[in-house]
């Protein structure tokens, strides 16, 4: 049985195809698109478990976050 583990992120509407391609390049699908609770949007992404480090997700958030903050 595949196992999975599951990444939210805001979409910056300036910068959506960048944040959707970072992401796919990392291994994450896109799932869902939904309005966020504050306005704007957020993406929901899957990949399966066991594909790298155990903390990947967070350490990509991390760079992501650092990517389009500027940072």
């Amino acid at each position: 049985m595949t196992t999975w583990e599951y990444l939210t992120t805001p979409l910056l509407i300036h910068n959506t195809a960048a944040i959707l391609n970072n992401w796919g390049k990392q291994g994450w699908e896109l799932v869902q698109v939904v309005p966020g609770p504050e306005g704007g949007l957020v993406a929901y992404f899957k990949r399966p478990t066991g594909g790298g480090a155990a903390n990947a997700g967070l350490s990509a958030a991390a760079e992501a976050s650092r990517q389009f903050e500027g940072s």
